[in-house]
């Protein structure tokens, strides 16, 4: 199931999954932002519905406004910052727990962000998100080291991405790989393959 507020973006992913041979997936349209733990409970009774249950979630959705200074920080941005970056994964994780859990085997993975590079200055609310992610991350393996439930967390290298343009808009983004080289790690991760690597940060830029 793929999950996004923008529809057109999840019909493009849909496209290259079929074209790819792959099962057909739905698109469930959910902004981030704005939904409620309601809202999230509903979605995993959908998926319970119609999908028969659930072996996986990965968490790639991220939101990044401007580098900014603390002190210059729109506080209505922080928050969306935090609530895409950090509230919303928690949110529907917790949503989708029994689900997770009633599979002989399953998985979370977290896509984090270079954490050396989000301790420097500007990164406001984005850099806070995704420290929090990795802790919720590894807060989560620690509860569920002993269920079928395992808990992953990917860092990437650079990609070709419209948050690294934002971030670094002198740098020629072109030279980075596209995200879709990043897909056969979080299959790996997905997979029961991946239970050597529970628990753990796979970290690609020292592929």
């Amino acid at each position: 199931m793929l999950l996004g507020r923008r529809v057109p973006a999840l019909e493009k992913v849909y496209d290259a999954i079929v074209a790819g041979g792959a099962p057909e997936p739905a698109i469930y349209p959910v902004n981030l932002e704005g939904a409620t733990p309601r809202d999230y409970d509903t979605l995993a009774d959908v998926i319970e519905r119609e999908l028969g249950g659930l072996d996986g979630i990965v968490h790639a959705a991220a939101h990044f406004h401007a580098l900014t200074p603390l002190e210059l920080h729109k506080p209505e941005e922080w928050l969306r910052g935090l609530q895409v970056n950090l509230t919303a994964p928690f949110l529907l994780t917790q949503a989708c727990m029994p689900l997770l859990k009633a599979r002989a085997d399953s998985a979370v993975v977290f896509v984090l962000d270079d954490p050396q590079r989000l301790a420097r200055a500007h990164w406001g609310a984005y850099g806070v998100a995704k420290a929090g992610l990795e802790r919720f991350a590894a807060i989560l393996h620690e509860e569920t080291d002993r269920s079928p439930l395992r808990v992953h967390a990917l860092l990437p290298a650079p990609m070709r991405t419209t948050l690294r343009r934002m971030a670094y808009f002198g740098e020629d983004t072109q030279k980075h790989p596209h995200p879709a080289a990043v897909a056969p790690a979080v299959v790996y991760l997905l997979s029961r393959d991946g239970a050597a690597a529970r628990g753990h940060v796979l970290d690609l830029r020292q592929a």
